[in-house]
């Protein structure tokens, strides 16, 4: 367990600080919004469709996000390898692996989030 958190706090650093932390922020967004979705399921349905909106919101920005800062890492690999000529394959390979990992943790993000609100929309009474 140490070596898997070991890990992901790795792949965070490599990604990018500022853009990972921003995905999940969104990620820790739509999950406080699914939970308080399922808290007023039973007492309010209104409070509970409208968190279902802000996940859907939170999760989507998040996926924005992970591609947005995927595609801005890509530019920085093309410009590097641009200014290199004729780069080391390993070097290019890495730099797309970087520009790769925001990407992923996005779809993560949505990919949770759209669980909890598949559970959530069929606990809701119509």
């Amino acid at each position: 367990m140490k070596f898997l958190a070991l890990q992901f706090a790795d792949r965070f650093q490599e990604g990018g600080s500022f853009m990972m932390s921003l995905i999940l922020i969104c990620l820790l967004l739509s999950i406080f919004f699914l939970i308080k979705g399922f808290l007023n399921l039973k007492k309010k349905s209104v409070v509970s469709k409208k968190m279902i909106k802000l996940a859907t919101d939170s999760s989507l920005l998040g996926l924005v996000i992970g591609f947005f800062a995927s595609v801005i890492g890509l530019i920085s690999a093309f410009d590097s390898v641009e200014a290199m000529g004729d780069p080391d394959p390993s070097v290019f390979a890495g730099g797309l692996k970087v520009s790769l990992l925001t990407a992923v943790f996005g779809l993560f993000t949505f990919i949770i989030a759209r669980i909890g609100i598949l559970v959530l929309r069929a606990l809701q009474k119509e």
